[in-house]
């Protein structure tokens, strides 16, 4: 018996009936000979991990736009933190929590630089639309490895798109993930829109602090204790904790998400990404030649749109001084006599 088969008889005696068993995945695009430390979904985690889209979530925004103090969230802190969350939830209903961490791992690997800010100026200029999602299934299975793609499993694959809107996901574990998410961001936003200034845990009503608790870490425990005391056939929460949940999500709206003070900067960002984007696609001899294969397969808008959606922050301010902004004149002669 290999170590991946004795893991795979671990599952069965130890997982719920309900769970996604990596001996049943529904298999990868391209089928790979098994690996004989590794299940299936471990191998898709630890492929997500070594990605080039993953690491470069550590320079992308969360909220705060490239935020100058070191606890402030990113991209990637984010992404951990919902696979925390994640992994806890799915240990405590008995599913299979290496597809919930793979899953929530690579659920955001589609972000744009900038946040949300990013996504709207590509969904704005982009035919068809951009939806973060979308583009996060994409990464795994057309953009990673130089258009090779990860060749994840269907189990991850439909996670990561259905982590946000439209249907849900066939598996519990990603049904978990989706819940993780909206825990992890809406939490973690509080404590950073706290250590920004922007708003105090006294301006949450008593009424919610009374039902989640009075901390990130007593509203978190809240959340998912409550998912798993409630959750049977399906991911939820009960009715007494849903409704002060979406309250205090209506409130980050208000005080937070919308906040000039913490948002003033994005109609920048919107239109620098607006202004690279309408450059490259009159000028697609400057796209790198990585994104090529994609000018000639599917066209120059979906090439622009996938090499601006992969930039870093930084990165993309980079890009744009190197073409719009003028480099300073360097003396190379004498000087002044």
């Amino acid at each position: 018996m290999t170590v991946r088969e004795r893991l795979e008889s671990n599952e069965r005696l130890i997982l719920s009936s309900k769970a996604c068993l990596a001996e049943n995945t529904k298999g990868r695009a391209v089928p790979e000979e098994k690996c004989s430390l590794r299940t299936d979904f471990q191998r898709d985690r630890d492929r997500i991990i070594h990605s080039n889209s993953f690491r470069r979530l550590k320079h992308k925004t969360q909220v705060f736009l490239s935020p100058l103090g070191d606890h402030y969230r990113t991209r990637l802190t984010h992404t951990l933190e919902v696979a925390q969350i994640a992994r806890t939830i799915s240990n405590g209903l008995a599913l299979n929590s290496d597809l919930t961490e793979a899953i929530a791992l690579g659920h955001d690997l589609g972000h744009t630089p900038f946040g949300h800010a990013g996504e709207r100026a590509l969904n704005e200029v982009f035919p068809g639309g951009f939806r973060h999602y979308e583009q996060s299934l994409r990464v795994v299975e057309k953009l990673e490895k130089n258009g090779a793609g990860l060749n994840l499993t269907y189990e991850v694959r439909d996670g990561i798109v259905c982590h946000t809107r439209g249907k849900e996901a066939d598996s519990l574990e990603g049904r978990i993930v989706k819940l993780a998410d909206k825990i992890a961001y809406i939490n973690h936003d509080i404590d950073d829109a706290v250590r920004g200034r922007v708003m105090s845990e006294e301006d949450i009503p008593i009424t919610i602090r009374l039902a989640l608790g009075n901390t990130k870490s007593e509203r978190i425990n809240t959340l998912v204790k409550n998912c798993v005391e409630n959750s049977v056939d399906d991911i939820c929460l009960s009715e007494d904790i849903q409704a002060p949940f979406d309250e205090l999500h209506k409130l980050m709206f208000s005080l937070v998400y919308t906040n000039p003070t913490c948002k003033g900067e994005e109609n920048k960002a919107i239109d620098v990404i607006i202004r690279l984007y309408e450059y490259f696609v009159k000028n697609s001899g400057k796209i790198p030649e990585a994104f090529k294969y994609i000018v000639e397969s599917e066209g120059v808008e979906r090439a622009v749109c996938d090499y601006i959606a992969g930039m870093s922050d930084r990165y993309l301010l980079s890009v744009y001084h190197s073409i719009f902004i003028p480099d300073s004149w360097v003396d190379m002669g004498m000087g002044d006599f």
